[in-house]
């Protein structure tokens, strides 16, 4: 049964307004710190991709008015794992930016930790948590090296939403420029900056296990992460939600589309979802509680 209720009010943002408050924040941030730039690690991806051009298109507002200029660095860290496609697309942002860039293998660093975590190779989820940490220890590091700031690439749903990062791994940043947008717009702001349209459109992945996918792994796509997660927001209790016409539909759809692709579904009712995303909800909350870096306060309308 799906029953019509009040509106799950979704946010709008102007792209200009909120790109010109993203880049105040980053370069506040930088200069704070009395850093050189950034640094952010590149996959190939829409969120790491709009992390770095935001960077980029205020780095270049400060640097035609400041005689201290800025530099953002960008390095792609792919593993054995990882298509060479995500390399690619990574290479063609960093062209597009014009930016500098360093390309390093990371799957020897990885195969190391064999000799003091040979349990963590047993299982997919582990080694992926695994390949996630040493990715952040050589961008940390990096970072530390060149005194330079992290840039965090995760988004609102993912990070706030969900949780959907690995802690002390890609979670491991120093501020998080796009933690307040939703990985829809997410795209619209990419769009905004000109990303080429293939990124904006791949299909979310982690990249850290055979085969991955964020629709595989959850059962469910960011779309309706933000429903229901802003559904809460906003007051509606779980069942509520569960019966929604902006959820029940959606959701119902996503289920035979999973069924389709992958066979038996991983969640196989509206109602196991929302209740899957509101746990993963509260485990983010407290995620949150251990590592919260920094984030930008951006205009968000829901008129």
């Amino acid at each position: 049964m799906v029953i019509v209720m009040n509106e799950i009010k979704l946010p709008r943002i102007n792209c200009e307004t909120v790109c010109k408050e993203i880049g105040d924040f980053i370069i506040e941030t930088v200069k704070k710190t009395k850093s050189t730039g950034c640094i952010v690690g590149l996959s190939g991806g829409v969120d790491s991709s709009t992390t770095a051009a935001l960077i980029k298109s205020a780095f270049d507002r400060h640097n035609a008015n400041d005689d201290d200029t800025l530099e953002l660095v960008g390095y792609i860290l792919p593993s054995s794992i990882n298509k060479m496609e995500d390399a690619k697309d990574a290479q063609i942002l960093v062209e597009m930016l014009g930016i500098r860039f360093e390309i390093h293998s990371i799957e020897k660093p990885v195969e190391a930790f064999k000799l003091t975590n040979p349990e963590a190779f047993e299982k997919d989820y582990h080694k992926g948590n695994l390949i996630s940490r040493v990715r952040a220890n050589v961008l940390s590091t990096k970072a530390a090296t060149e005194k330079k700031s992290l840039a965090g690439t995760g988004n609102k749903d993912e990070d706030y939403g969900i949780g959907y990062y690995t802690l002390f791994g890609d979670g491991a940043v120093h501020f998080s420029p796009i933690a307040g947008l939703s990985k829809r717009l997410v795209r619209e702001m990419a769009l905004f900056l000109e990303v080429d349209e293939a990124i904006v459109h791949r299909v979310p992945t982690a990249g850290l296990e055979p085969g991955q996918s964020d629709f595989k792994d959850l059962g469910y796509d960011y779309d309706v992460v933000e429903l229901v997660t802003e559904g809460l927001e906003q007051g509606f209790a779980l069942e509520q939600l569960a019966i929604h016409d902006q959820v029940a539909p959606l959701v119902k759809r996503q289920i035979e589309n999973y069924r389709s692709i992958y066979g038996n579904p991983r969640l196989d009712s509206v109602e196991g979802v929302v209740e899957d995303i509101d746990r993963r909800h509260q485990q983010a909350l407290n995620k949150v509680k251990i590592v919260h870096p920094p984030t930008p306060k951006i205009t968000l309308n829901y008129d």
